[in-house]
């Protein structure tokens, strides 16, 4: 039991996106809660197979700007990081090494104020 709740803990230290995370996200209506050109690209995300639909949605101010980190769906995928405009600013981490593009490399260091917004119905 104490070998459990020991990798439990640095499982929980090492997850560098939750750092002053709030949320009050609940599994939501897509279209109430993102700018409206993101929640087109996630709903093309989601009828993706090859995509699948994001783990979820998280708003942070980086360098001044808003943005929206999408989590993937799944394994060896890059998150991406989207502007308010849906341009897309890069890939901070994920796919096949973890580290994204290398286009972002502050991205955990700079990214503040972080808020999940949405995540998807259990449902789905």
């Amino acid at each position: 039991m104490k070998n459990m709740f020991f990798i439990v803990c640095i499982f929980l230290l090492s997850c560098t996106h939750t750092k002053s995370l709030t949320t009050d996200a609940q599994p939501s209506d897509i279209n109430t809660i993102l700018p409206e050109c993101l929640a087109t690209v996630i709903q093309e995300m989601s009828a993706n197979p090859s995509e699948g639909t994001p783990i979820s949605v998280t708003r942070y101010d980086y360098k001044g700007k808003r943005v929206y980190y999408v989590a993937a769906a799944c394994c060896d995928k890059y998150n991406i990081v989207y502007d308010s405009a849906c341009h897309l600013l890069g890939y901070p981490d994920g796919g096949f090494t973890g580290r994204g593009d290398g286009k972002m490399i502050d991205f955990k260091k700079e990214a503040i104020n972080a808020k999940v917004l949405w995540l998807p119905s259990p449902n789905k």
